[in-house]
């Protein structure tokens, strides 16, 4: 039995405020993927609860904030690069 790791996808625009965010009929989700193997991914939506995109930002950033400070640190060295090599 292996230990897999599931991570998520956090890419950051800059551009984009609202990026990982899903307006789904007034309501605001939280949308991202992650990877259980190396060969799967999965993507996940999750109600924010709220109505205001100021409010769905803050809970977005709380959320990922969470799980950064969750992650392990050797999870960083099985991210691949740009040129999609591993560390």
């Amino acid at each position: 039995m292996s230990n897999v790791l599931t991570l998520a996808s956090l890419r950051i625009s800059e551009s984009n405020p609202n990026h990982h965010l899903w307006n789904n009929n007034g309501t605001w989700f939280l949308h991202y993927t992650v990877y259980p193997t190396p060969f799967t991914k999965e993507r996940i939506r999750r109600s924010l609860g709220t109505k205001d995109v100021k409010i769905a930002r803050e809970r977005r950033d709380n959320f990922f904030s969470l799980l950064a400070k969750e992650a392990p640190a050797a999870t960083t060295a099985a991210v691949p690069d740009q040129s999609g090599a591993f560390a």
